[in-house]
């Protein structure tokens, strides 16, 4: 496998968690420092690719549930790099009126995301983070695209779990509800090691020192639990991922050892 080519703002030596997710997926968008990475989290977790495979067919599963609601805006936070069946190619699929907005904080992801969107004038991508929702939210590009006074559907897919609680990440994802419009969807993954405890700590360590931060996670399945606060979850709840509206039948033996949940909560309306 050929290293990414560089790109002005990437550093070809630190790991970034979306050119680790591209190498578990198989792609090619990686450096030797993310592939290094990615190896420490494959010997502990052997499954980790198979994993990923799994959040990706979540990610198709949501959003054909989510246009089955009725949303027709879409803003997937944390994108990383574009894989196959995209959020927009699924949405557009049922309803080629659906708008999609991709934010990325990896140029990499970013400067493939506007590439591959370069002919879709329904669906864009901009900078930014979950850490920083009113920037976010703010962005021009993304008012082009996104009506707030309609739901939209915000997907965070694996972008929160490493996020320590002194970046409050929970208080940026209720900012970031506050601003959407009542029956707006939040869905999210997050890795939970409950089953698994003992290399909790382990998988941690790889990703802090990929994410440069001396904090941060793991986080349990109760913990997690507290992003979907102020909302009412669907069901099934906040399960293992490949459960989530999914007839594809899992072992007690996998789901105990299950280390990705999902979830999806929709915002009330308004008294």
């Amino acid at each position: 496998m050929s290293d990414a080519p560089q790109r002005p703002g990437v550093s070809a030596g630190v790991p970034s968690v979306a050119r680790m997710n591209d190498y578990f997926l198989g792609g090619k968008d990686n450096f030797a420092a993310d592939r290094e990475a990615a190896a420490k989290v494959l010997a502990l977790i052997p499954d980790a690719k198979v994993m990923g495979e799994y959040v990706q067919e979540f990610r198709e599963r949501v959003v054909r549930y989510l246009v089955e609601q009725g949303v027709r805006q879409f803003i997937h936070v944390g994108s990383g790099l574009p894989t196959k069946q995209n959020v927009h190619e699924v949405a557009q699929s049922l309803d080629p009126g659906a708008h999609v907005v991709y934010v990325a904080d990896d140029p990499v992801a970013l400067n493939h995301a506007r590439a591959l969107l370069a002919t879709n004038e329904r669906t864009g991508a901009i900078e930014g983070d979950i850490l920083h929702p009113d920037a976010m939210l703010d962005d021009p590009a993304l008012g082009q695209l996104i009506d707030f006074d309609q739901p939209v559907a915000v997907l965070i897919i694996g972008a929160l779990q490493y996020i320590p609680d002194e970046n409050d990440p929970f208080e940026n994802v209720a900012r970031l509800c506050e601003r959407l419009a009542p029956g707006s969807f939040l869905c999210l993954t997050h890795a939970v090691f409950d089953g698994r405890p003992e290399i909790a700590e382990q998988i941690a360590d790889v990703f802090r020192e990929a994410l440069n931060r001396p904090k941060g996670g793991p986080r349990n399945r109760d913990q997690a639990l507290r992003f979907f606060d102020g909302l009412d979850l669907v069901e099934p709840g906040f399960i293992y991922v490949r459960q989530w509206r999914s007839d594809a039948p899992v072992s007690k033996q996998e789901e105990k050892r299950a280390w990705v949940l999902a979830g999806v909560a929709q915002k009330p309306p308004q008294d």
